[in-house]
C-alpha cells in the first residue's frame, strides 16, 4: 500500500536528523504504520545499522520493507517492545521513535470505525483481532466509568449527561454504528462546534478501549531502560493528554512533571531535553498534510 495513501509521516526530516546520531547503531520505530519514518531511518543508517519496527495493526505489516537484513518487524503493541528486543539481544538502543495517535489509513478506512465522518461499525481497535470493539464496550461499560472516560479522555464538560443518554439508549437499542452515536450527541453541544465535540467523544472511547494512556506510560518507562547512555528519544503527540504525559516524563521522569534533585541540585530524571518546547509543523507542511496541524514533537537524550 503506497505510503501516501496509508500515512504520511509528520516532521520526518526533523525526527530522523535528531534520531540517527550513529549510522551503524540500533534503533526502534515503535509506530511503524505506513513505514514512512522507518524508510527515512533506513536511508540514514549504514550497512551495520539495525532497525526494529513495531505495530499492532495487522494492516501495517504489508508496508514492511523486503530483503533488508537491517530491518526486523514485530507485530505487537509497543508497550511490549522492551520484552521482545531483550529476548532478541537488541538492547541497548541508540534511538527510539514513536509517532502517537491514529494513522491516516485507520481514519480513512470506514470498516475500522475510527471516524464519525462516515457511518461504519463502531470498532476503533488498533488491533481488530484483540479486545472489545467500541460497540461491545459501550454496551457493557459501567455508567460511572463511561462518565470518567468521557470527562478525562475527551475533556467533555457534559460527560455525565452524555453518559446517562448512552446508558438509557443502549437498554433498548444497542449502538452498533457511528451514526447511532452521532445521533445521541445532538443537543449536547453548540451547533457550530459539533464536529469538535464528536471528535472528542470518539477520541475518549478510542483511548479507553485501546488503553492508550496505559500503553504510553509503559512505553516511556521502558524507553528509559532500553536506551544506551546518549541515546535519543523522539516522540510525536497529537492531543494534550498524551503530550502532557510525554512532556512530564521527559522533563522529570514522572507523570506529574515534578523535578527531583540529588544533594548537589542535579536533576534525577533519566533524560536531558534537546527541545525545551515542543516543535510544531511549519505552515507549508500543515498545508500539504492537514493532519500535521496538531503535532507536538519532543526530543530528549538519555543521561549517562
Amino acid at each position: 500500500m503506497p505510503e501516501s495513501t496509508y500515512h504520511r509521516p509528520v516532521l520526518a526530516n526533523t525526527c530522523i536528523e535528531h534520531l540517527v546520531h550513529k549510522p551503524n547503531g540500533r534503533y526502534a520505530d515503535l509506530t511503524f504504520g505506513g513505514g514512512g519514518h522507518s524508510k527515512g531511518i533506513l536511508e540514514a543508517l549504514g550497512p551495520e545499522g539495525r532497525l526494529a519496527a513495531f505495530d499492532q495493526d495487522p494492516d501495517a505489516k504489508a508496508n514492511a520493507p523486503k530483503n533488508d537484513i537491517r530491518f526486523r518487524f514485530f507485530d505487537t503493541n509497543f508497550r511490549f517492545f522492551h520484552r521482545f528486543l531483550s529476548m532478541e539481544g537488541w538492547l541497548p538502543l541508540d534511538g527510539i521513535l514513536a509517532d502517537l495517535g491514529v494513522s491516516s489509513h485507520q481514519l480513512d478506512a470506514p470498516e475500522r470505525g475510527f471516524t464519525f465522518r462516515q457511518n461504519a461499525v463502531l470498532d476503533m481497535r488498533m488491533n481488530p483481532r484483540q479486545g472489545k470493539s467500541a460497540a461491545q464496550w459501550l454496551a457493557e461499560v459501567e455508567p460511572k466509568t463511561l462518565t470518567e472516560v468521557l470527562r478525562n479522555y475527551g475533556e467533555i464538560k457534559t460527560a455525565k449527561r452524555l453518559s446517562d443518554r448512552i446508558v438509557q439508549t443502549r437498554a433498548v437499542d444497542p449502538m452498533q454504528h457511528s451514526d447511532q452515536l452521532k445521533a445521541l450527541v445532538q443537543g449536547l453541544c453548540p451547533p457550530d462546534k459539533e464536529n469538535r465535540f464528536l471528535a472528542q467523544v470518539f477520541q475518549a472511547i478510542r483511548i479507553a478501549i485501546n488503553d492508550e494512556m496505559g500503553a504510553l506510560k509503559e512505553m516511556l518507562e521502558a524507553s528509559a531502560q532500553a536506551l544506551a547512555p546518549g541515546g535519543i528519544l523522539v516522540i510525536l503527540s497529537y492531543h494534550s493528554l498524551e503530550d502532557r504525559l510525554v512532556k512530564h516524563f521527559l522533563r522529570a521522569g514522572n507523570w506529574e512533571g515534578r523535578v527531583e534533585t540529588d544533594l548537589y541540585g542535579n536533576p534525577l530524571g533519566p533524560f536531558d531535553l534537546i527541545t525545551r518546547s515542543a516543535i510544531k509543523a511549519d505552515a507549508q507542511e500543515q498545508k500539504e498534510n492537514p493532519r500535521s496541524r496538531s503535532v507536538r514533537l519532543r526530543i530528549a537524550r538519555k543521561r549517562p
